[in-house]
């Protein structure tokens, strides 16, 4: 037996599967380990006083989520409707025990790597008729890609409440979607309405959090409910009930007093609703060019022949590519649309991280909707004049097919050997980069090999010291001398009136807090 065979024997079926959850969970490994060296920073503080002076008084775990959710009233009343996220960030965990901000990559990772994972799988298989070997092998290589370039680590995985409020909730808004997705395929009513009645909670709860997110779940929702109607109308209960709930829940987050005050002394000036649209759609190319980089590009060229031949075997119509591409299109654009609409830009580093992995899922699908439908002409499973598009000539469709066919030819012939070829690609230019930094679980390696994780955390907990010393009014720290790359947070500033430098004196009960411009002597 030839090496390329033995090879390509040895990475395929189940073996291949688990080959790839060890890539992931290897690629994971460091990023959980810097998360030792993680602390509290930025809104953490301005979000949890409350909750913290609460605890420091009375110890009290019950007394601290009443007063969570008083201070998600005044939120909502004063600052920002998003009522499930304002409580979530009151109750961050380092109000109770300032060492545990660990918990928080852990969490955040667990819950978006899962929930996505879970509905790619689910749409892959139910929807497109891949196989589940097949679809777990592709989301595992795409969560593998999404997390070594994913778009800002630290606002993702380590800092609390700007992960609460957009990775959790996406990760939320998934789990739901694949809920309400399962209820239409559930052969049997108690599970249908299982996963309807869980829905329908996740709706409440979606519509609470980031509009970026509340927004996406109304566009999709609509779509599932046109599908339900003309589809499955015996199933479109399960679709309306949580559509419904999520419509009053986002509306609730939406018509909130509290947005229009701090719209009136926070914001800048936004588009109009018109044109943050047409800008959104052009932000779309712009920051797809941005998220494909050669890592990602040879992930593609990996799987080509793995969806090649499931999407060949899957029973599926494929007739409207266009469409489907249309609507993937449409709805990665809606997500630009809110900070367009209402601060007149795009950007914040928090809101790309979900747009980011939104961009890899439906670029995932529509893939395979194409190759599904270019292999189904291939065999004849397409007509003359059954194409996107409406009717073409026999000529132009005899000239496709040729096309599908000798591209279909290829990938059986030598998409195995590719496959191999883009895998040891991928693992040489993860490992060996000449920017350690370039890659999130190398550049956590590097942090932590080269001490620079452990010396920041050293330095932290030196300024804890400060903060909770009864004794200091007038907190004065030294700026850090070493920091990982990716806990690329704005530390304190000199100047004490700085609204973060605010947060943490109010936070610690002190007259003023400021970073000194220089170090401070023993």
């Amino acid at each position: 037996m030839k090496v390329w065979e033995k090879i390509e024997n040895f990475l395929s079926g189940r073996r291949a599967v688990f080959l790839a959850a060890g890539l992931l969970l290897l690629s994971l490994l460091p990023l959980l380990w810097l998360g030792k060296y993680n602390v509290m920073c930025i809104d953490d503080y301005d979000y949890g006083r409350r909750v913290h002076d609460v605890w420091q008084a009375t110890g009290s775990f019950a007394a601290s989520v009443q007063e969570a959710w008083r201070q998600n009233m005044d939120f909502y009343q004063d600052w920002q409707g998003t009522y499930i996220s304002c409580f979530l960030m009151g109750m961050c965990p380092m109000n109770f025990n300032y060492h545990i901000a660990w918990v928080v990559p852990i969490v955040m990772i667990g819950m978006f790597a899962t929930s996505s994972f879970v509905l790619g799988r689910h749409i892959l298989v139910r929807w497109l008729g891949c196989e589940k070997e097949g679809a777990s092998l592709c989301m595992l290589f795409l969560l593998f890609a999404f997390y070594q370039v994913i778009e800002a680590p630290f606002e993702g995985i380590y800092w609390y409440n700007g992960s609460t409020h957009y990775v959790l909730m996406q990760s939320i808004w998934f789990f739901l979607l694949t809920l309400v997705s399962g209820s239409l395929w559930a052969e049997k009513k108690g599970r249908a309405c299982a996963c309807c009645a869980a829905a329908a909670v996740l709706s409440v709860i979606v519509g609470g959090g980031n509009l970026v997110t509340g927004l996406q779940a109304e566009i999709l929702m609509v779509f599932l409910v046109c599908y339900a109607f003309f589809q499955k109308k015996d199933k479109i209960a399960y679709v309306i009930i949580p559509f419904l709930a999520g419509s009053a829940g986002f509306l609730v987050n939406v018509l909130a007093p509290g947005n229009g005050k701090r719209g009136s002394i926070d914001m800048d000036e936004g588009y109009s609703a018109v044109k943050a649209i047409a800008l959104s759609f052009y932000n779309t190319v712009v920051f797809a060019i941005r998220w494909t980089p050669v890592l990602v590009v040879i992930l593609w060229f990996l799987l080509l022949p793995l969806l090649w031949k499931r999407m060949k075997a899957s029973g599926k119509d494929f007739s409207h590519p266009v469409l489907v591409t249309a609507g993937a299109y449409c709805v990665i654009s809606a997500m630009f649309t809110p900070t367009l609409y209402a601060v007149g830009m795009t950007g914040l580093s928090r809101v790309d991280n979900i747009i980011q992995m939104t961009y890899y899922l439906a670029v995932l699908l529509v893939t395979a909707y194409w190759l599904g439908y270019f292999s189904h002409r291939t065999d004849g499973a397409t007509k003359v004049g059954n194409v996107p598009g409406g009717a073409v000539s026999a000529q132009g469709n005899a000239a496709g097919d040729s096309v599908a066919e000798a591209f279909g030819l290829f990938l059986e012939r030598a998409g195995k050997r590719m496959s191999v070829v883009c895998l040891l690609l991928l693992l040489g230019i993860w490992v060996f980069t000449a920017d350690k930094n370039t890659y999130t679980s190398i550049s956590a390696l590097r942090s932590v090999a080269k001490g620079e994780a452990q010396t920041f955390y050293q330095e932290a907990m030196a300024r804890y010291e400060i903060y909770t010393d009864e004794d200091v009014k007038e907190a004065v720290v030294a700026p850090y001398s070493a920091r990982p790359a990716l806990f690329d947070f704005t530390d304190l500033s000199e100047d004490e009136g700085n609204w973060m430098n605010l947060a943490v004196a109010r936070y610690y009960h002190k007259d003023n807090v400021r970073r000194s411009s220089k170090d401070i002597a023993p």
